[in-house]
């Protein structure tokens, strides 16, 4: 069983909900990366199809993944290209195939042996954490369209797979930077959604993130930078990590400049 398919249904219906209200605004530029809603929920999508590939069908995901690479390679960008492959896909209809989608999908990943391994973007992982990394990209990405529609969101405790993901990447978010890999790994003890506490790591008094678990994975999903948001930090590694947390794979990305990503 993989809870982390579960929860990304759950959390793929509760942006739905969001997104059926406000049609009108998939036009709308969001804080991320000047993407409209319209290309937040395109890249959704069609990474969660390439995944669904990736899991059962390799020849499909390769001449898809390849077909989108030629598209960036001739200097397409990832919206553009993404736009391209799914046939100018925007609007209601994209929202409803959208959902129609990952709804399909998590059943289907749900119940398998999370140890079985998929090949993703040129690496292999298992389907677990290939699964969580679909949670934590719907998750991350609906944050923009929370923001700009001036929407509070509502965090469940289905996020605790992108927290375990933000804590289980440290060592990547210096990896990625060509930053040696500190021997320290500071304790991380997480305020769940529910007020139960989530820990991480060896004990410590020097090392050490406390707060909010929806505001960790906001900087490990780079949603806000680490001065934006209501963590206690306490050690150098600890600051570091924060200031470069990356959960994600491909080339190193900044966070969002302090105030840049906020609640309109």
């Amino acid at each position: 069983m993989i809870p982390e398919a579960d929860a990304l249904r759950a959390e793929s219906e509760c942006f739905n909900k969001l997104l059926e209200k406000n049609e009108e605004h998939f036009g709308t530029i969001t804080q991320f990366k000047s993407w409209s809603i319209n290309d937040v929920v395109q890249h959704i999508h069609y990474f969660n199809v390439l995944a669904d590939h990736a899991i059962f069908d390799r020849a499909a995901f390769e001449t898809e993944y390849g077909a989108l690479n030629a598209l960036r390679a001739s200097g397409s960008s990832l919206v553009h290209a993404t736009d391209v492959r799914l046939s100018h896909l925007t609007g209601d209809r994209l929202r409803a195939e959208w959902l129609a989608t990952a709804t399909a999908i998590s059943a289907r990943w749900s119940d398998l042996d999370p140890s079985i391994r998929a090949v993703w973007a040129g690496r292999e992982m298992s389907v677990r954490s290939l699964i969580t990394s679909r949670l934590m990209e719907t998750w991350a990405h609906a944050q923009a369209v929370y923001d700009i529609l001036g929407v509070d969101r509502i965090s469940r405790d289905r996020i605790k797979g992108i927290a375990a993901l933000g804590v289980s990447t440290f060592g990547w978010s210096f990896r990625v930077r060509k930053m040696e890999v500190p021997a320290i790994v500071p304790h991380v003890a997480l305020t769940s959604p529910s007020g139960e506490i989530w820990r991480w790591g060896p004990q410590s008094h020097s090392e050490i993130i406390s707060g909010s678990a929806e505001a960790f994975c906001q900087v490990v999903t780079q949603v806000r930078n680490i001065k934006d948001v209501r963590l206690n930090v306490v050690g150098d590694v600890a600051q570091t990590w924060m200031e470069n947390a990356q959960c994600f794979a491909g080339a190193p990305q900044d966070a969002p400049p302090p105030g840049s990503r906020f609640r309109i």
